[in-house]
């Protein structure tokens, strides 16, 4: 629970919470395993809500570079579950920063780059730690994908090319989906079967998001205009130059996740990155999220992330709120994770101090009702 502190006990059975309150409120079992947490600062666990964690693994080069099929500039098929890596030392180094799950998915080298998914922490097999997939599909605008295929000298090398592919992409699966519609009274119209408007129709239908990385304000309202003209669902990734249209990002409500902040100016488009940037969009009454872009930023980070905002002036409720509740209905799995209430998944991390100060660290970590503190490296240091 973010904003309504409280001192008493959790009581976890299984995977879940199932009571939380004052002392006198909660019975703990007699053969209960009891953590003392006196003196201790107990939060849900944090949600890095735009990463690259397992598809694009640490250490390695192109071995574990899987973020960008950068072959076709529409890829609206691909899957970042079947590119994700459950040994990448990120995994564990979330753990570290008390982040207990995340979205992943594809990069922004294409127009369309794929679906992404929302994931735990901790696990040894992918499928077993899916939240939600999909649980959006990534486009991009700006810089990336007209340098990645203007360099091969073919569509698109400017701003409007990028938004027309991604237009005819969404014409293409209204036609698909309406010749899917004419099928169930007419088999001879069902179209042939296309794994990648299949995709699209997801977006067209509301089942997941449209995820659109954005940095310049120009290129966060080409989004919007073309979320708005096909009436999709619309989350804003980077929104790096949000602060200059707070207002109108408020008014028209679209989510915000920003980030990474904790990085250098690596291109022109991100001129402009402040610290700044989440409070002013948070004030102006955006939903918004923060994010690390791991591995542009470490991933256990995220909670310096959210202090260096709160330092630039970013409420101290509201920066929290950035790596946990809004990050969870952000991304759709609010049901779940995200906050500390009965029914919710026992995600949760005990903090020897407030996340916030620089000399924090988890005492413990749970996920799913487990103890998953980071193991010491057998070599190096943790």
């Amino acid at each position: 629970m973010i904003g309504r502190e409280f001192i008493g006990n959790i009581l976890i059975e299984g995977s879940k919470i199932v009571a939380l309150g004052k002392d006198s409120d909660v019975e703990v079992p007699s053969d209960g395993v009891v953590i003392d947490a006196s003196g201790c600062l107990v939060l849900p666990g944090f949600i890095d809500a735009h990463c690259h964690i397992g598809i694009g693994e640490e250490i390695y080069r192109w071995e574990g570079e899987d973020l960008n099929e950068m072959t076709d500039p529409v890829t609206p098929d691909m899957r970042a579950i079947d590119g994700i890596n459950p040994e990448d030392e990120g995994f564990r180094d979330a753990r570290l920063g008390g982040v207990t799950a995340v979205f992943t998915g594809p990069g922004s080298g294409n127009v369309i780059g794929g679906t992404g998914v929302v994931m735990k922490t901790a696990g040894k097999i992918v499928d077993k730690m899916i939240v939600r997939d999909p649980a959006g599909l990534k486009v991009a605008f700006g810089e990336n994908p007209k340098m990645v295929y203007g360099e091969q000298k073919k569509m698109p090398m400017t701003r409007m090319g990028t938004a027309a592919l991604l237009r005819q992409a969404l014409v293409d699966a209204q036609v698909y989906r309406d010749k899917i519609e004419e099928g169930k009274t007419d088999p001879d119209k069902i179209p042939e079967r296309d794994l990648g408007l299949e995709t699209l129709v997801k977006v067209i239908n509301h089942e997941i998001p449209l995820r659109a990385h954005a940095h310049r304000a120009d290129d966060i309202m080409t989004a919007i205009r073309i979320a708005r003209e096909f009436e999709v669902d619309l989350v804003i990734e980077h929104c790096t130059e949000g602060h200059k249209i707070a207002e109108e990002l408020a008014e028209l409500g679209y989510p915000a996740v920003v980030g990474p902040l904790l990085t250098n100016r690596s291109k022109v488009e991100l001129k402009d990155k402040s610290f700044k940037t989440p409070g002013i969009l948070a004030k102006a009454g955006v939903k918004v999220a923060i994010m690390t872009d791991h591995s542009v930023t470490p991933i256990e980070q995220l909670p310096l992330c959210a202090a260096l905002a709160c330092k630039a002036g970013m409420d101290e409720a509201d920066a929290l709120r950035a790596i946990t509740i809004n990050s969870a209905e952000i991304l759709g799995v609010s049901d779940r994770i995200g906050s500390l209430e009965v029914g919710k998944d026992a995600d949760i991390v005990i903090w020897n101090e407030h996340p916030f100060v620089l000399t924090a660290h988890p005492l413990y970590v749970i996920i799913d009702g487990k103890i998953v503190n980071p193991e010491p490296k057998e070599n190096g240091i943790s």
